[in-house]
């Protein structure tokens, strides 16, 4: 199954595979950076991943998806988790709101798991003896 998202206005190529969602990488670099050749962009970033120690060689698949000429190419794709890493790299301004994003959402899950009370909106009415 294949779909399409669009953000910013902008096509994200997806496809449906082990049951969860694997999205373009060059499509979501083109979106955040406005490279004018975002594979070039997304093989320097892949290099700089490296270096900071992220092992992409089990989260970067290649997938066929319809390109331009509607034919089907071979991509680099990744799940949601790995998305959000490689968005968390790429310094752009477009970037920012899912990083400050992820930020919060990670802050919260920590304030969670440190103070579970908080978050449970059962806790002041169930004891465990």
């Amino acid at each position: 199954m294949n779909k399409i998202i669009v953000f910013d206005n902008r096509k994200i190529r997806r496809i449906w595979k082990e049951d969860k969602w694997f999205y373009s990488i060059v499509d979501i670099v083109a979106i955040l950076t406005e490279s004018t050749i975002p594979k070039r962009y997304w093989a320097d970033l892949k290099i700089k991943l490296r270096e900071e120690g992220f092992e992409m060689y089990d989260k970067i698949v290649r997938l066929k998806l319809e390109a331009t000429d509607e034919k089907m190419r071979e991509t680099d794709c990744a799940n949601k988790e790995t998305i959000f890493r490689i968005i968390q790299s790429i310094p752009s301004k477009k970037a920012e709101p899912f990083k400050l994003w992820l930020a919060k959402v990670g802050s919260e899950r920590i304030d969670e798991i440190e103070n579970p009370e908080i978050f449970n909106p059962f806790s002041s009415h169930i004891q465990i003896v």
